[in-house]
């Protein structure tokens, strides 16, 4: 189990992470409240906490040394790494359901969809919002092939039985599927975060952790 210290650390971040959405997201409890409005409004926000806690994931695995006196120790800093890793991996799943399991409900006739009303008149979009949106497709195909692979990773990490020079050698892809999650997480972060303060603590976040991934991948 997880020292008093740790999960605090654990639970300020996610504590942070929501409050930090709380105040970008103007409607958390969308009226009416149906599924697609809901699932409207959780898609993003489990988002933000997945590729946050992954993130930090990703600057723990430098094994940052300021960091192990706060943490009680190089092995105590490699469990919070584990449950940020299950804490990602839950939320993912959660994430990819509401996204991918609703289609699939609506395929089923358990769900119909609702009515999209024409786009509202005098809303421009600016250049950089019109190119993230231009990347939609791509950024969801991508989301859920690597959602795939990165949660057979993260299990076969938590099996303790898996041996340990496979996990060092298939643990190390999750770098990679960390920067294709990036990818996926700046064109489908809803647009208006990115001028508020969640906005910018999930930038500062995924460019540490890009910086993180890339020196994972290459053995330093």
């Amino acid at each position: 189990m997880p020292t008093h210290r740790i999960r605090h650390a654990l639970v300020a971040l996610l504590a942070a992470l929501t409050l930090l959405w709380l105040l970008a997201e103007p409607s958390p409890w969308p009226q009416p409240l149906t599924w697609f409005s809901f699932r409207a409004v959780f898609v993003q926000y489990s988002g933000v906490i997945a590729i946050g806690v992954m993130s930090v994931a990703m600057l723990l695995a430098l094994r940052p040394r300021r960091l192990e006196p706060h943490l009680d120790g190089l092995d105590k800093m490699y469990r919070l790494h584990k449950w940020l890793g299950i804490a990602a991996l839950s939320t993912s799943v959660l994430h990819w359901w509401f996204a991918k399991g609703t289609k699939w409900m609506v395929g089923w006739g358990w769900l119909e969809r609702p009515v999209r009303g024409p786009r509202p008149a005098g809303v421009e979009r600016s250049y950089l919002e019109a190119l993230l949106g231009s990347q939609r497709g791509l950024a969801e195909t991508v989301g859920e092939w690597v959602f795939y692979a990165a949660a057979i990773l993260m299990i076969l990490a938590l099996v303790k039985r898996f041996p340990y020079h496979l996990f060092a050698k298939t643990h190390k892809w999750l770098a990679a599927a960390y920067l294709a999650l990036v990818f996926h997480s700046v064109v489908l972060v809803k647009f208006s975060y990115w001028t508020q303060p969640v906005g910018v603590i999930l930038a500062l976040l995924m460019a540490g952790g890009t910086v993180a991934a890339v020196l994972v991948l290459a053995g330093r």
